[in-house]
């Protein structure tokens, strides 16, 4: 059950739609909400969530265009020469670096109130109107999910570089944007947490694939030391929905039935792949490691 965490009642908001209340985080901590743009604390996204409620297909629509382009563009560089887009693909990835961190820095205030002030079995099943509200944070949870449609050109860079494009690169980009879709449509909590992981590992990620690009990545930041990362992402996320699962059965969940099998099944399969990833490519311990990870939104 949701209650205020702040007695005063000082920060609690009523949602625009139904009047669910809801605290805002920059306001409960006024130090933290002196780094917020006032863009950040007044946008609204009524409209755009009721779009998106309404235009489930949209999702699958784009992967399924993602797919064509692929399959274009892979026939179409099989006889020509690739391109050199280095220059561009070292913006890129910056660009994706400061934006993974900005939303890493504004999940985690929240997340780390949300986990301190409320029961876990509250954070991966209760009402994600209370927990994440319409405010800063629902605002945040917007940019993850739209973020997962620029990302798909991660792969446009692998096609026109002619480099070998791997199952897990383009299953991970479909299945993580259907995911996210459902995640936000449906008010599941456990969003905030698969973001600030998602984010935390992308800060990382694209970080390294910047300074692999410029050609000043230090010698000790090793590839395979974001798979492992990654890795514990797919743990940590399997875990929570298999959690959640066993509280729907047996306690009672609010999160619906649909969105907790899309968790298992993505959560599941990445663990899986990552794994077999790992040891392909990296070969076990004590192997000396020459090749980059995977690129994983």
């Amino acid at each position: 059950m949701w209650y205020p965490t702040d007695p005063t009642g000082e920060c609690v908001v009523e949602g625009r739609w139904d009047g669910t209340p809801y605290e805002e985080v920059a306001c409960l901590y006024p130090l933290l909400g002196k780094t917020y743009f006032k863009w950040e604390l007044s946008g609204n996204t009524d409209s755009l969530h009721d779009w998106m409620r309404s235009n489930s297909w949209f999702p699958w629509a784009t992967i399924a265009v993602y797919g064509l382009l692929i399959y274009s563009g892979q026939k179409y560089f099989a006889n020509r020469p690739a391109w050199n887009l280095k220059g561009l693909l070292a913006m890129w990835n910056l660009a994706l670096t400061i934006f993974s961190l900005w939303g890493f820095l504004r999940f985690l205030p929240h997340t780390l109130h949300n986990t301190y002030y409320y029961p876990w079995k509250y954070n991966l099943c209760g009402d994600g109107r209370h927990l994440v509200g319409l405010g800063s944070a629902e605002l945040w949870c917007f940019f993850f999910q739209w973020s997962k449609f620029p990302e798909l050109f991660d792969t446009f860079f692998v096609v026109v570089h002619k480099k070998k494009l791997l199952f897990l690169h383009w299953y991970h980009h479909m299945t993580v944007l259907i995911c996210c879709w459902d995640t936000i449509t449906s008010f599941a909590p456990t969003g905030l947490y698969f973001g600030l992981m998602n984010f935390g590992v992308h800060t990382i990620m694209y970080f390294y694939y910047f300074l692999t690009a410029i050609k000043a990545k230090p010698k000790w930041f090793k590839a395979h030391l974001i798979t492992l990362v990654q890795i514990l992402q797919m743990v940590a996320g399997a875990y929570m929905s298999l959690h959640a699962v066993y509280l729907k059965m047996t306690e009672g969940c609010l999160v619906n039935s649909k969105t907790l099998l899309i968790y298992c099944i993505v959560y599941g399969s990445y663990l899986v792949l990552f794994t077999q990833f790992f040891g392909r490519r990296f070969g076990g311990v004590g192997v000396k490691v020459h090749k980059k990870t995977t690129k994983v939104p």
